[in-house]
Parts: C-alpha cells; sequence; structure tokens
C-alpha cells in the first residue's frame, strides 16, 4: 500500500463545500451502488457475491446515508418504461429529501447493443460496429442510445468495450470492435463521442488486456509483456480519454504477470492518470473488489480487497457494496487504510455527479416521460443503416446477387437454426438474450423481423417478383440431432436456390455457444451444422451460407474447400434488429455489401491466437510445419462491384514530429454502385525492435457511381507509426517506412524503392493472389522520417484525417 497521501483532485467549490460537510459513513455511500432489483440473475456469480446484499424493501434504510450509484434499474428484469420512469424519479426525490445531503443516485445501466431495457432498440454487437468501418455512423447511433437514457434519467452507460481481440475462442469477442488497436480506438471513440453529446457518461472497459486472456478463457490470467500492453492494449483507451473525453473507465477482472488489474496503482493511477490526464470516474467491473480475496487470492478479507483497490485507484465498487461499507470503514477506523484515499474518491464521485447536473437543486423536481418510445423510427433506420454496412461477403462464385439471374428464382428454400429464429440477431448483452432469457414467453417489445421474415420484402426492395419461400430448420444450434436433415434436404431439392442460415447463440455462462463465459475450446461450427450444410451443398442447389455468429469461425471447407462448396457466403456479426432486413437485402441486391473484417478468420483453433499485427516471424515459413495465415484476413470483403486504386502519391519525407500525406485514386470499374472502404497500410522497416509486417495507418468509406472516381488523402501523424522502444519509451524513429493502400491487411503488393517512386507517384499495380484470397493494392511508397528519435506524450494526435473529393 503507498505511505504517500494521496494528490487531490481539482473540484469546484460547491463539491468542496459538500464533502467537508460528510460523515465517514456518508462518503463511503457514494463510493457503493445498490442493485434494487434482486429477482433476476444477469452477473456472473451474482447469486453467490450479492447474497449479503439486504432486500429492497429496506431501501430507506439501506440509503439512510445516501448512496453512490443505482444499479441497473431498467436492465434487470423486464419494466414498463413509463412505470419504471415514474418510479424513479420519486425515489431521487425521497433520497433528495430523506437523507440528510440530499444527493440523488446515479443510475447507471448496459448500453453494449443499444440501451439493455424491455422494448428498447437493440442494434448491432461491437463486432459489427467494426465491420461497418464507420465511426460516424456509430457516433450517431450511440447518440441515439444516449438520447434514450437521458430521457429515462440514467446518467452512466457501461460501454464501450475497447478490449482488442486476440483470440476467437474467447467468448466475449462479441462485445468487441475488433483485432486492430487503430480501428478499437477510433470506432470506440465515435461511440463515447455520440453517447456523451446525449449528457450519458461513457464507461471504457475493460482496462486493461482482458481480451488477452490465456487459451481465450474468461477470467484468466494475462501474459502480456510491458510493450504488448503499451502499444497495443492500451491505445484504444487513450484515445478515447484524450480524443474523445472519456468521463468513466472500469477495471479489468484479469491480472497482468500476476498482478490482479483491480489492485494495479500503475495502471489504474499511473498510466490513467498521471500519464494520461484522465480527471473523472473509475468504476468497479461487477464484483471486482470481492474478487481480489475470492479468486485471486491476494487479499485476506472484504476489507482488505476494499483497500488494495481503494489504494490503486479504483473510485465506486458495483454492483453493491460488498467491500466499500463496513469492511473499509473498520479498517479506516483502525488506521489499516488512510481516509485520504477515501476523500480522494468521494470528490470524484461528487465531481461526477455534478457534472451530470445531480447537484442542482431542481433535478428531478420535474414530471418523468410518460410519452416514451424507445424504439423510434430514427433508432430502426440507424440500426439498419448500420447493419447493412456490416455485413461481410467472405466469397461469391456468382450466386449472389439474386437479382442479376437471368432468370430469378421462383422457389427459395430458407433452411438453418438461426434462419427463423430473432434471437440469433443479437448479441450477448442485448436485452433480449442477456435478461429476457430468465423471462421464458415475455414478449421482446418491439420489431425484429427474421431474416426468414425479412427475405419477402427484400425481393420487392431489388425489384424482383416475391418466391415462394420454404423454411427448414435442419438442426438446432447445438447438439447432435440430424433428424431434420432430411426436410432440409427435400426442401433444398425443390429449390432454385437455398439460403442456408447458421451460427451461434448468443448467452451467458453456458448457456449458448458465444458470450460472456461462453468460450471455446474449437473453432469449427457447434453442433452438426457443419454437416447440415454440406447435405444441403450435396444437393446440388446453389447455396448460400450466411454466418450469424458472435466471433469468427474456421470455415475453410466452405470458403476454400477441395470439395463442393457454398456459392457463396456471408459473415453478420450479430447485426441486430435490422439485421434480417440487412442480411436479406444483400442475398437479393437491394443491398450492395460494404462490410469489412474487423477479425482474420482463423484457418484452424491450433492457429490461435493471431494477428495480422504480427513481425515476420509470425508469419508462414519454411522453418514450421504449421500455417497460421488466416482463411480470409483482417480488412477484407467482397462487393457485388470492383474497385481499382491507383496513382498513390506520398510525401517522400516528413520530420519525426510530423505529419505526411498520402493520396491515392479510388475507381468504381463495376457496373453498379458501391461503397469501397479504403485501407491505407505502412510498415516500419527497420526498427530497434521487431515490427509488424502490416498495420492500419487510416482508412475512408467511399461511395461511388458506376465509372465514377475520387481522389482520397490521408494526413498521416507519423505517431501511427510510434511504439515502446528498448527503454519502454513510445517514440517514432527516424527511417523508412513503407506506405500502400490495399483491400485487406494480407494485399500482395509489388515493393518500390524511393527511385522507383519519383517523385512519390506510384502508378496502379494489380496484385496477384494471396492464397486464393482476391485483393488489390498499390505498389508501395517509401516515406522517410528525419530528424532526430520523437518521443510520443500522451497529448500527441494519433487520429489520421481523411478527405474524399469527386473526381
Amino acid at each position: 500500500m503507498a505511505d504517500a497521501v494521496p494528490a487531490m483532485p481539482q473540484v469546484s467549490e460547491r463539491v468542496r463545500a459538500l464533502h467537508a460537510r460528510m460523515t465517514l459513513e456518508e462518503k463511503l455511500a457514494q463510493l457503493v451502488g445498490y442493485w434494487l432489483d434482486q429477482n433476476g440473475t444477469v452477473a456472473p456469480l451474482q447469486s453467490e457475491m450479492a447474497a449479503g446484499q439486504r432486500p429492497s424493501s429496506e431501501v430507506r434504510d439501506v440509503t439512510r446515508d445516501g448512496i453512490g450509484h443505482y444499479t441497473r434499474v431498467y436492465g434487470t428484469r423486464p419494466v414498463d418504461p413509463a412505470e419504471r420512469a415514474a418510479w424513479l424519479w420519486a425515489e431521487q426525490r425521497r433520497l433528495k429529501r430523506e437523507t440528510r445531503l440530499g444527493i440523488p443516485a446515479l443510475v447507471h445501466e448496459e448500453c453494449l447493443t443499444g440501451l439493455a431495457a424491455w422494448q428498447a432498440a437493440t442494434y448491432p454487437t461491437p463486432l459489427a460496429w467494426g465491420a461497418s468501418f464507420d465511426p460516424d455512423l456509430v457516433h450517431d447511433a450511440a447518440r441515439a442510445i444516449g438520447d434514450s437514457m437521458r430521457q429515462l434519467g440514467i446518467h452512466q452507460g457501461l460501454a464501450p468495450v475497447l478490449d482488442v481481440v486476440r483470440d476467437p475462442r474467447w467468448g466475449r469477442v462479441d462485445e468487441c470492435i475488433g483485432e486492430d488497436p487503430y480501428l478499437v480506438g477510433t470506432i470506440g471513440t465515435a461511440f463515447v463521442r455520440g453517447l456523451q453529446e446525449a449528457g450519458v457518461h461513457a464507461t471504457l472497459k475493460h482496462f486493461a488486456g482482458h481480451s488477452g486472456s490465456r487459451s481465450g478463457r474468461n477470467h484468466a490470467p494475462v501474459s502480456a509483456g510491458p510493450r504488448e500492453l503499451a502499444d497495443l492494449y492500451l491505445p484504444p483507451f487513450e484515445m478515447a480519454i484524450v480524443e474523445g473525453g472519456a468521463r468513466s473507465v472500469m477495471n479489468a477482472y484479469n491480472d497482468l504477470d500476476g498482478v490482479p488489474v483491480a489492485s494495479s496503482e500503475e495502471l489504474l493511477t499511473g498510466i490513467l492518470r498521471e500519464q494520461w490526464g484522465f480527471d473523472g470516474v473509475v468504476v468497479a467491473d461487477y464484483f471486482a473488489v470481492a474478487f481480489l480475496q475470492v479468486m485471486h487470492g491476494v487479499a485476506a478479507d472484504r476489507g482488505d480487497a476494499a483497500a488494495l483497490a481503494l489504494v490503486a485507484g479504483i473510485d465506486v465498487e458495483l454492483p453493491a457494496g460488498d467491500a466499500y461499507l463496513q469492511p473499509l470503514a473498520d479498517n479506516v477506523r483502525a488506521g489499516a487504510v488512510d481516509e485520504a484515499y477515501v476523500d480522494r474518491a468521494v470528490l470524484r464521485a461528487l465531481a461526477q455527479k455534478e457534472e451530470l447536473g445531480l447537484l442542482d437543486p431542481d433535478v428531478f423536481e420535474d414530471e418523468p416521460p410518460t410519452d416514451i418510445d424507445l424504439d423510434p423510427p430514427r433508432h430502426r433506420e440507424l440500426a439498419r443503416r448500420l447493419a447493412e454496412e456490416s455485413v461481410v461477403l467472405l466469397s461469391n462464385t456468382g450466386v449472389l446477387p439474386l437479382n442479376q439471374w437471368a432468370t430469378p428464382p421462383t422457389r427459395v428454400a430458407v433452411i438453418g437454426p438461426n434462419a427463423d429464429r430473432a434471437q440469433a440477431l443479437m448479441g450477448c448483452y442485448s436485452f433480449v438474450n442477456h435478461v429476457l432469457a430468465h423471462h421464458p414467453g415475455q414478449p421482446f417489445g418491439f420489431e425484429i423481423p427474421t431474416v426468414a421474415e425479412a427475405l419477402g420484402a427484400a425481393f420487392d426492395r431489388a425489384g424482383m417478383a416475391r418466391p415462394e419461400l420454404v423454411l427448414a430448420e435442419g438442426c438446432s444450434v447445438e447438439g447432435e440431432d440430424t433428424a431434420g436433415f432430411a426436410d432440409a434436404v427435400n426442401a433444398a431439392e425443390g429449390a432454385d436456390v437455398a439460403v442456408v442460415v447458421v451460427g451461434d447463440e448468443a448467452g451467458l455462462f453456458g448457456r449458448g455457444t458465444v458470450g460472456e463465459g461462453n468460450d471455446s475450446e474449437t473453432l469449427e461450427l457447434p453442433g452438426v451444422q457443419t454437416r447440415l450444410v454440406e447435405a444441403v451443398v450435396a444437393t446440388g442447389t446453389p447455396v448460400v451460407m450466411v454466418l450469424l455468429t458472435g466471433r469468427p469461425y474456421a470455415v475453410g471447407w466452405a470458403l476454400d474447400g477441395d470439395g463442393v462448396r457454398p456459392g457463396a457466403v456471408l459473415q453478420a456479426f450479430f447485426p441486430g434488429e435490422g439485421g434480417g432486413s440487412a442480411i436479406a437485402g444483400v442475398v437479393t441486391g437491394a443491398v450492395n455489401p460494404s462490410g469489412r473484417l474487423p477479425v482474420s478468420m482463423p484457418r484452424s483453433t491450433g492457429a490461435q491466437p493471431y494477428s495480422y499485427l504480427h513481425p515476420t516471424l509470425g508469419g508462414p515459413s519454411d522453418v514450421t510445419s504449421t500455417d497460421s495465415t488466416p482463411l480470409r484476413p483482417f480488412g477484407f470483403g467482397l462487393s457485388y462491384t470492383r474497385f481499382v486504386h491507383s496513382d498513390l502519391v506520398v510525401d517522400a519525407a516528413v520530420a519525426s514530429s510530423g505529419t505526411f500525406t498520402a493520396t491515392v485514386t479510388v475507381t468504381n470499374t463495376g457496373s453498379v454502385a458501391g461503397t469501397d472502404t479504403v485501407q491505407l497500410y505502412g510498415h516500419d522497416v527497420l526498427g530497434s525492435v521487431a515490427r509488424p509486417v502490416a498495420a492500419l495507418l487510416g482508412y475512408a468509406r467511399v461511395e461511388l457511381e458506376p465509372g465514377a472516381s475520387s481522389r482520397v488523402t490521408y494526413s498521416v501523424p507519423t505517431t501511427r507509426f510510434a511504439f515502446s522502444d528498448r527503454r519502454m519509451v513510445r517514440v517514432v524513429e527516424p527511417g523508412d517506412v513503407e506506405v500502400w493502400v490495399g483491400s485487406h491487411a494480407e494485399s500482395s503488393t509489388a515493393r518500390a524503392s524511393a527511385q522507383e517512386s519519383t517523385g512519390g507517384v506510384i502508378s496502379q499495380h494489380r496484385a496477384t493472389e494471396v492464397r486464393a484470397v482476391p485483393g488489390t493494392a498499390t505498389a508501395r511508397a517509401v516515406v522517410s522520417i528525419t530528424g532526430e528519435v520523437h518521443e510520443v506524450m500522451a497529448a500527441d494526435a494519433r487520429t489520421v484525417q481523411v478527405t474524399v473529393v469527386g473526381i
């Protein structure tokens, strides 16, 4: 435990005066949550860890000294939003009138796929945000989510997840944005800005390293070295704080090299506050303080756990006061914990409440909302657009789109366990899969057409006559029952085309195939779904396979297999309430797919963990008999049109602390309008430590009509090439770097020397295929970074500015 007295945060006179009036019990009450609803299990170990919480009937006594947070007022069980809002307003007024200090509670809720409450719009899961490569649309969706939350009196959202994907076996992959820290950072920061513009504080999680757990197991130890932590796991958080202004951070459950993050002063105070200047509030992931005793074994009891967490920098214990109430009070009075650490956390918590308006005299004195629509047309439109932009076309032999068939299909077989199941469209943290699974028979409270239900309207949108649709489930997501195969084969044999929808069932802790606590030992499709697809393909009917999943699976048999395989494969990562319509639109041709993979498609389970951000030693070579090359690389995605990148112009030199420009022409050479995600990659030719063979520098979505071109210009700060050197100082080193534009992370390129790229101009280069994966890239331009080694500070800009001009 630190011996020095902690520095106190800068706060207003109002907060300082309020704090000066507080007793120790009143201080500690502001540092905990209280879970009013204990009749629903929605969190890990909830029943065991919260067993000591007093029932809601005793709320007056529980809150006699005030309360910091109310935990999931709307999100623990299905409640009518207007009735619950009326209750909440009344409860907040009671806190103002009946407690000595009159401080309302801060209300927090989950909002990872939209507000996790009954009747609320359900958006695509974050992995789909990453697949869209569209931070502007993610920002707009977050703003809409925040508007709903603020209307209901909610102040803090427990999102976004900024964990960088490292192993697809990890069950929480569907909560993540992608495997590239820059993509995660830019998309996540856009979500933060949108949510906070609505007046709701975003909470970054899980800080830090959570996704690097051994063998992809939930809560497992993380063995990342300090450089991997600094250069891969931390940058998204830094960007969301320094550039996005995030107001809250949640600790990770894991340990890092044996040190539980919940007790890491180095992370929670040293890096977060002293290096990055974060001045918001750090909240504990649910039960993380108690876990220091129960799961990590570094605390003897709850009081010891409270001391470790508080000194490290966790300000608020969630979801309840298991450790920060009586156990911490006892330690403070015994002199085992300096009360100054309590004061530090209380000042931060009160400052947050002041920022949110909770200390204003008139707060909650207005009337609660009565006309509440949590799934209005604007939400539905945003959810649909984000879903459409996230669907990735992985392969296509010409089967898709159906509106290009010379003779349109008159009979379509719709097959598979996820074809007509709405739950299959939603992620683990959707209210339906997270909460309503415990309330069978309860209606969803909003519209969410399945793929089968959406196909008819999609044919209308594509300008086609509606065919006859024949449904067959074939099998369940899990299990070994193949009794339904016969019906599926029969449906396919009588159809012009078969759409087979397979994949995951999101859930928690053994309930489902993916989601929190649902880690996997294999990356094969669950159950007998692979055999179902193979049986349908064997009929000879053209097959479109749709993967509705929360993680990428090893489906080489379907993408590059030597035998009979589907004519087209689509990947959709839990696309939400608009997902059925989005998938159906892509199948029919009403929507031209524009999604790009935010994670590599694994070749095999044994090749994991894998990242495209590997040095030369991390790729295939003659010194190993195994091949980690992915089936489809990061950034990959096909379209119904073709794009060509040409005339790359890059500054020949740039100062080590400067910014260089790269400009490229993108042309739609096909016959239909489409959107290309133009990806700029780079490689540090010679580094003092091993550097990745390719790293995303920037990206831009460019919409083009047939035959049209645009000129895309990237303004790239050299800090995009920054890394931690052998001193563990983040630097930009002088020397040559290669820059190119590609259609994915492993687009084949031809190297060009500085002499060959006279004036920085590179002619268009048509790439060869990389392991049967189509892709194009410009030849590489060389930029010389000049000057001295530039040491990068936290405030240095990392974001690439992009302009697109039609030509």
